[in-house]
């Protein structure tokens, strides 16, 4: 069914918006440009680079800016001579054995072999250190799950599916076609009439398999960005489908975004626990961190960091699952603790925060700080968190159904 993100005012245990309609524009060819009136020292601090990143968004960057960016770009180049390197040793695409990624499928390390134990962590080790752009599609296939399940299904399923909704109008394709063009509207190829006739048959087809959670705004941006690593449509369905249905916490995407609720109440806790200082600083000047939570958590970072440090976190996302959101949206908070404690204002941490998060173009700063100074958490260690905050949650959408439809509670 469709979900309106913005049906009601949020509140402070339970925000409903989400994504915003779009971040300013990421990109296109090498130029500068810099007002001449302003004098020659002004002018330089004022040069802005624009150019185009490996996923073909337009950046307007400083120079500075634009060399992270090419030091970025080269880092991914010697990653991709590990990984062939890897390829070289243990055979082309040994970690695509069903041993190697068996965790993805639910199996626990100690029922696994030493040598594939030994497999397995250098795979996570390499993940964490970045998948080379041409090897995502598989790797993410097989890491998420996905090859597995869409090797159960008819190998027809999602032409089957497409034919099957072909004309077919419901809340949910209203609100896709609403949405179509205002998602990443200055990306040459999703902005184009393919791009987004392809995103519209990928959104449509999931609010069709999954009825429960039809369509949410934030699955727009995670869909397009799917398409543009995994190629093919077909294979960005599937990322999705498991996505949605085993790597995220259940109902993250619902009507009621229950999932999503319990998992900014689970940050909050995080947050006080990893960062007091700042959690009592920012209750203090009283501002909400699912102002800007929300919507890292429902769009996976795609629509707030730069494409290659999103893909980056999606990396580990597939792999070792979502506390990787968890550790990433306190890093980003743990990156600009000083500010953030001496702000005075809500205005002031959201610019603190948006202009962290949109300038992170080094993934591995960002992933350095995760990993190294917030720390890794378990997902058992989540999934105890979230079975506590859950009741919470439920009474509170209890109460807010009964604030709605006064009616059902008599």
């Amino acid at each position: 069914m469709y979900t309106a993100l913005n049906q009601e005012p949020p509140t402070e245990s339970l925000p409903t918006t989400a994504c915003g309609i779009e971040r300013g524009a990421r990109v296109g060819k090498v130029e500068t440009k810099a007002k001449q009136s302003l004098g020659p020292s002004r002018s330089r601090k004022l040069t802005k680079v624009k150019m185009q990143d490996v996923y073909s968004f337009n950046l307007e960057v400083s120079r500075e800016e634009a060399l992270i960016i090419h030091q970025v770009k080269e880092r991914v180049k010697e990653q991709g001579r590990v990984w062939w390197a890897m390829e070289a040793k243990n055979g082309a695409g040994w970690y695509l054995q069903p041993e190697i990624f068996a965790q993805a499928e639910g199996y626990f390390v100690s029922s696994l072999s030493l040598v594939t134990m030994t497999s397995t962590s250098q795979l996570k080790k390499l993940i964490r250190s970045g998948i080379p752009p041409q090897l995502r599609p598989r790797v993410w296939s097989a890491v998420s799950g996905a090859s597995r399940r869409r090797s159960l299904a008819p190998e027809s399923y999602y032409s089957d599916l497409l034919a099957a909704v072909e004309g077919r109008e419901t809340p949910a394709t209203r609100q896709i076609d609403h949405d179509l063009g205002r998602t990443f509207p200055t990306h040459p190829w999703i902005d184009s009439a393919d791009g987004r006739a392809a995103l519209r048959r990928i959104l449509v087809a999931y609010s069709f398999r999954d009825s429960r959670v039809g369509y949410c705004q934030g699955l727009n941006f995670v869909a397009a960005m799917l398409l543009l690593i995994m190629k093919k449509e077909e294979d960005a369905f599937w990322m999705l489908a498991v996505l949605v249905e085993n790597v995220l916490f259940d109902d993250c995407y619902s009507e009621n975004l229950y999932g999503c609720h319990v998992e900014q109440r689970v940050f909050k806790d995080l947050l006080r626990k990893k960062l007091p200082r700042l959690a009592a600083r920012l209750e203090e000047i009283e501002f909400d961190v699912s102002l800007v939570t929300t919507e890292w958590f429902l769009c996976l970072f795609a629509k707030s960091l730069p494409s290659e440090t999103a893909m980056r976190v999606w990396d580990v996302l597939f792999n070792e699952g979502a506390s990787i959101l968890f550790i990433v949206a306190l890093a980003i908070f743990k990156m600009r603790e000083e500010e953030l404690l001496a702000a005075k204002h809500v205005g002031e941490v959201m610019k603190i925060l948006s202009d962290v998060t949109h300038s992170a173009y080094d993934p591995d700063e960002l992933l350095k700080v995760a990993f190294d100074k917030v720390g890794v958490m378990s997902l058992q260690s989540i999934s105890k968190q979230r079975k506590k905050e859950q009741p919470a949650v439920m009474a509170e959408l209890e109460r807010r159904g009964q604030r709605l439809n006064p009616s059902d509670s008599v």
